[in-house]
C-alpha cells in the first residue's frame, strides 16, 4: 500500500511524502521545516523516517528547505544535473546540499529508490530543468501501482500524455483560472509569463490533459500549485468537471477529483 500527503502545494510551498511500508520520501521541500516536521508528527510520521527527497526544479517554493533538511538529518537529494546547480546559485537556499548528499538522476531513465521505481520526465517551465516524477510501488497485481506527479506545467507534452495515460493516481497543476487572471491585478509581463508554453497550466488546460489522455486505470486526481490571485478551489473543480462531461466523463464517478490546499496538509491517503 503507497501512502500520500501534501504537505502544501502552491507558491507559498511544495512538499509531497510518500511512503511504501518502512520506506518513506520526499518529492520538494518547499515548505518550512519547521512545518513539515509539525505537519508529519500530526499525522504520526517522524521526519527521521525520510529515506531521500526528490527534487522537481529550483524555483524557492520547491526548494527552500532541502538543505536544511539534508544536512540536520544526513538525507540525500535526488534531482537532475541541472536541478542541483539551480539549486546551489539560488539565494532562497541559504543552506546547501552536502556535496556527499547530492545524487544525480537523469531525465527518462528508471531508477530503483529503496521500495519505490522512480522515472524523471521532462515538464516545460521556466526553471532549471523541471520534471515530473512516474512512481512504481508493488502493490501485489500483476500491473503495480503507478502514480504520476507533474507540477508547474507551461503545457501538456506528449510524453506527458503517455504518463496520464499511465496513471492509476495522478497529481496534476491546476494553476489559475483564465479570466481571473487576465482580469485580476498582476502585471502584464506576468500574466504572459505565466499563459505561456513554459508558464503554468490553467483549469480548461488541466481538464482537456485529464479528458484527452487518462484512461479506465485512473482512480484519483488532485489539482495542484492552484494560485492563491488567479484561482478558487470551487471554481477550479467546477471548471474541469465541465470539461469533463463534455467528454462523457463524470467526476467523483469514473474517478475522485479534488484540490490539495496551499498552506494546509492533506489527509493521509492509503492507496492499492
Amino acid at each position: 500500500m503507497l501512502k500520500f500527503i501534501s504537505l502544501g502545494s502552491g507558491s507559498s510551498g511544495n512538499c509531497y511524502y510518500f511512503a511504501q511500508d518502512d520506506d518513506a520520501m520526499l518529492i520538494d521541500a518547499g515548505v518550512g521545516i519547521r512545518s513539515i516536521k509539525k505537519f508529519l508528527h500530526d499525522k504520526g510520521i517522524s521526519i527521521d523516517s525520510i529515506k531521500r527527497i526528490l527534487i522537481t526544479h529550483d524555483h524557492a517554493d520547491h526548494i527552500k528547505s532541502v538543505g536544511v533538511i539534508s544536512s540536520e538529518y544526513n538525507i540525500p537529494v535526488y534531482a537532475t544535473s541541472d536541478v542541483h546547480a539551480g539549486i546551489l546559485r539560488n539565494y532562497c537556499v541559504p543552506k546547501k546540499i552536502p556535496e556527499i548528499h547530492q545524487q544525480v538522476i537523469e531525465k527518462d531513465v528508471r531508477v530503483k529508490l529503496g521500495n519505490f521505481y522512480v522515472t524523471p520526465f521532462t515538464v516545460p517551465h521556466d526553471s532549471s530543468g523541471n520534471v515530473g516524477y512516474r512512481i512504481e510501488v508493488d502493490n501485489g497485481t500483476e500491473e503495480g501501482l503507478t502514480f504520476c506527479l507533474m507540477t508547474d506545467v507551461g503545457h501538456v507534452t506528449e510524453e506527458m500524455q503517455k504518463y496520464i495515460g499511465e496513471a492509476n493516481y495522478l497529481v496534476i497543476e491546476a494553476n489559475y483560472d483564465k479570466q481571473m487572471l487576465r482580469t485580476g491585478p498582476y502585471p502584464q509581463y506576468l500574466k504572459v509569463r505565466i499563459e505561456s508554453p513554459t508558464g503554468h497550466l490553467s483549469n480548461h488546460e488541466c481538464g482537456e490533459a485529464i479528458a484527452n489522455f487518462a484512461t479506465a486505470k485512473l482512480k484519483h486526481v488532485w489539482m495542484c500549485h492552484l494560485s492563491e490571485e488567479n484561482n478558487h478551489p470551487i471554481l477550479a473543480l467546477k471548471t474541469i468537471e465541465q470539461v469533463l462531461r463534455s467528454y462523457g466523463l463524470v467526476a467523483q464517478k469514473d474517478f475522485i477529483i479534488e484540490d490539495l490546499k496551499r498552506k494546509f496538509p492533506s489527509e493521509l491517503f492509503e492507496l492499492d
